[in-house]
């Protein structure tokens, strides 16, 4: 039964979430459905997005709710005594082992264990896992008796765990088991004015701990936090509200003291690359990237035009402002487009840069050895997405992993766009 739009509010005030983005939404959703089956349950998305907080959703809305539930950073336990942490050991059986110990699978029956940063789960502990997650039974470092458990496990990571099996560092049928029902938390950077919301709540948060006044954002500030990457997410975020709180004593922050406290960042967008590394750039990693700051120049064009449409600021004022974007537009995207032609390797087949006129900044690559001129092609970038996304479908026999990797996307993300576009039926 789906989950309606009451229920995920009440979930989230439960909770402690913030937010009203669609990916949240759709992970709060999807947790709150498994909850009261059995199922295994994978929880991905970078690092301080949040991961624990659906652990608990899942545990505390199923009918384990009245057990345990551990959370085990398997990242941070030596490789040593992992199998101990986990599984308990006997006495004598290794050094310092002075008398027997529960592991937290034996403590935690009837409840749930999470697991985070799975991947980072040494080989022979994976193998012991495994039985534990089939079979609920596991053994004791330095004892030969089976013991019976009953625990969910849910799993968290924060890389790409098909990668990981590729690379011999996760066990394939572990993998398998585990990603029964996977859920994804959207990076903070996904989530849009979801960012500003949690700013606020964290700058509240700290005037009441602390009894001082909350800080405020100007709007300026406001484009600013919106536009700026939070590589470490939510928890970068609340770092920023605190230091700013203790060390401004202005309450009213704009965009120049905001960007005093915000690290520097190399670039703005990720570089899409296909291949080996730079030297390996293909044509489709080429077009993606410049259907990706097509986007981005549309996005700014279309305030700007509100601005001027809705009285904001003058057309003269804007142009001044904005003289960057306007000036520089055509020249900066020959320039970035030339430096990746110029690292394609020597037997790929060369592009060539077509301009459509001297007022205009859009630009088609071709191949020279197959260039076909359409007066009337759609530049849309969103249908361009669809039509690679069907192309690569349609190749693989609608296999996903491999369309996935011909894309150079993730699943997940390949999932979303056929979700968006409705190809499911294709």
């Amino acid at each position: 039964m789906m989950t309606d739009e009451l229920e995920i509010q009440r979930i989230k005030q439960r909770f402690g979430i913030i937010g009203n983005s669609e990916l949240l939404n759709y992970a709060i959703q999807v947790a709150s459905q498994v909850a009261p089956t059995e199922m295994s349950v994978i929880i991905t998305g970078e690092s301080g997005v949040g991961k624990e907080s659906f652990s608990k959703i899942i545990h505390h809305l199923s009918h384990r709710k009245h057990g345990q539930l551990i959370a085990i950073n398997c990242g941070a336990i030596p490789e040593g005594t992992i199998d101990s942490e986990l599984f308990g050991h006997e006495k004598g059986s290794f050094t310092g082992a002075y008398e027997a110990r529960k592991g937290y699978f034996e403590v935690s029956n009837k409840g749930t264990i999470f697991l985070d940063e799975i991947g980072e789960m040494p080989l022979g502990t994976q193998a012991r896992l495994l039985r534990v997650i089939e079979n609920g039974e596991f053994i004791k470092v330095g004892s030969s008796k089976v013991l019976k458990t009953d625990v969910r496990v849910i799993a968290a990571t924060n890389i790409d765990l098909a990668e990981s099996v590729a690379d011999g560092k996760l066990r394939q049928d572990l993998y398998y088991r585990l990603n029964t029902v996977p859920i994804y938390v959207p990076a903070l950077r996904e989530r849009g004015s979801d960012l500003e919301l949690l700013f606020r709540k964290f700058a509240s948060d700290f005037a009441e701990r602390y009894k001082v006044k909350p800080i405020n954002l100007t709007e300026e500030a406001k484009e600013v936090l919106l536009k700026y990457r939070f590589p470490g997410n939510i928890r970068q975020l609340k770092n920023l509200v605190d230091q700013i709180s203790v060390l401004d004593a202005n309450r009213e922050i704009n965009a120049e003291k905001l960007i005093e406290f915000l690290p520097k960042q190399n670039s703005q967008l990720p570089m899409i690359l296909s291949g080996n590394g730079a030297n390996s750039l293909s044509e489709r990693g080429i077009l993606y990237k410049v259907l990706f700051e097509m986007r981005k120049d549309v996005n700014d064009l279309k305030k700007l035009v509100h601005q001027y449409m809705s009285g904001e600021r003058t057309r003269t004022e804007i142009i001044e402002q904005n003289s960057k974007l306007f000036n520089q537009l055509e020249s900066d995207y020959e320039s970035e487009l030339t430096e990746e032609i110029d690292d394609l390797p020597k037997d790929e087949p060369t592009p060539r840069i077509i301009d459509p006129g001297n007022d205009q900044s859009h630009y088609e690559l071709e191949r020279v050895e197959d260039i076909e001129h359409e007066e009337d092609e759609s530049l849309s970038i969103e249908k361009k997405e669809k039509e690679l996304i069907i192309k690569a479908l349609r190749k693989n026999s609608n296999k996903r992993k491999y369309a996935a990797q011909d894309l150079g996307i993730s699943e997940r993300t390949l999932y979303r766009k056929i979700k968006q576009f409705y190809l499911e039926d294709l």
